[in-house]
């Protein structure tokens, strides 16, 4: 049924077509049968002055078809026409229809401000004409019809400010709420955009290490096969608990894709430091660890930090340098944790077999900011850093090694989640 009538009503300016033709027939007519019979001595006649009473009727009726566009010069043509009306003694009637309408169309479709101002400047001065133009009223009870003009005119622009208020209101109500879906929208996609970033960082650091060590690990087996068996089966026994260890992880990362919790272990922190160290002097670097013990109690996010950084650092030293030696430093202090892990560089001799390096250039020209350069691995550790509220430092040092240097806060600033 409400669509049935939204189906059949006409258009707007059909309808201020409509309620223009109704006001001027009743302001006239109803003025006409109003004051017939009265003494013609009392009121002038319409017809007077060159039937200037029906012209001021139909002209405050006819241009209400414009109120919509016109509202503030309707409502001075209405006004006008009113306060000309009844100084000039024309017989009282339904001739204020039209101002009313104007009235309510002024405030309605206003400011809220300057309409009601100029609305209720217009009453004033009509309340005044219409007050003088009453002193010799007969019989003095019409005084009341006086009156009853001021009231409703008072009452037709409440009423104009009421609608409108009530369509601001609705409209802030609206945009509040298709803001606030913007919002959850845009931190939606924040979140998932912050979860792909998350996930890449963890397949980047691990897969980047394991095969790296693998890589290592089979070099040297080939390199020992023939003249050193027990030790080709250690490499391939290395290569087994690493490439376990690297699913292990990926499964974890992977598994937030996930419903269920089937699977999934911690993210690495400072417990797996020692551990981590382990597979480094098995993929045959030289590695000495000066730290606290036993760790302080830091923010999950910051030791999951602090163990990528370290990965991702044994791992450049794997793939770029070879066998060397390799000098961790955690120091911990009251708001801050400094990991500090520096390498002594490239060895002369068999026992760099394995150590590929991929940038195509040697640390003489940069160390791993070649990397950096055309991987990830540098950018990736400074990212997490960043997103920490801390920094990272990476360059050659004067002995031909590579340092990088890394300094997080222990009241992490950024996104927790890493």
């Amino acid at each position: 049924m409400r669509d049935r009538v939204t189906l059949f009503r006409p258009p707007v300016w059909a309808q201020d077509v409509l309620v223009a033709v109704f006001i001027t027939v009743m302001q006239v007519q109803g003025t006409v049968v109003r004051n017939s019979g009265q003494p013609e001595a009392v009121l002038r006649p319409l017809s007077d002055l060159g039937h200037l009473g029906y012209i001021l009727l139909i002209a405050s009726g006819a241009v209400v078809v414009v109120r919509r566009l016109r509202p503030g010069a309707v409502f001075a043509v209405t006004a006008l026409a009113s306060a000309v009306y009844y100084a000039l003694d024309f017989p009282d009637g339904p001739g204020w229809l039209g101002l009313f309408v104007a009235l309510y169309t002024l405030t309605s479709r206003g400011d809220g401000r300057r309409s009601l101002v100029v609305a209720g400047v217009g009453i004033t001065v009509l309340t005044v004409v219409w007050l003088i133009a009453a002193t010799d009223i007969e019989p003095p009870a019409a005084i009341g019809w006086v009156f009853f003009r001021i009231g409703t005119s008072v009452m037709s622009a409440a009423l104009g400010e009421s609608v409108r208020s009530r369509k601001v209101i609705a409209a802030d109500a609206l945009e509040r709420a298709e803001r606030a879906e913007r919002t959850r929208e845009e931190e939606a996609r924040a979140r998932v955009d912050e979860e792909r970033l998350r996930i890449a960082r963890e397949v980047h650091d691990t897969v980047a290490h394991a095969i790296a060590i693998i890589n290592v690990q089979s070099g040297v087996t080939a390199h020992v096969l023939d003249k050193r068996p027990e030790r080709a089966r250690e490499t391939l026994e290395a290569i087994e608990q690493t490439s376990s260890r690297a699913l292990q992880e990926m499964r974890a990362i992977l598994g937030v894709l996930r419903d269920d919790n089937d699977g999934r272990v911690p993210h690495p922190g400072l417990g797996q430091v020692d551990e981590l160290t382990a597979k480094a002097r098995e993929a045959g670097l030289d590695v000495d660890l000066e730290t606290t013990a036993p760790p302080p109690q830091v923010p999950s996010a910051v030791g999951s930090a602090v163990y990528r950084i370290l990965q991702e650092s044994i791992t450049n030293v794997i793939r770029h340098v070879g066998q060397t030696r390799v000098t961790i430093a955690l120091t911990y202090g009251a708001d801050t944790v400094e990991v500090r892990v520096t390498d002594d560089g490239r060895r002369e001799g068999p026992e760099t077999v394995g150590a590929v390096d991929h940038t195509g250039g040697d640390r003489a020209n940069g160390g791993l900011a070649a990397p950096d350069e055309r991987g990830r691995g540098i950018i990736g550790m400074r990212e997490r850093c960043q997103l920490l509220g801390g920094d990272l430092h990476a360059g050659p040092i004067l002995n031909g090694g590579f340092a990088v240097i890394a300094r997080l806060p222990v009241a992490p600033t950024g996104t927790p989640n890493l």
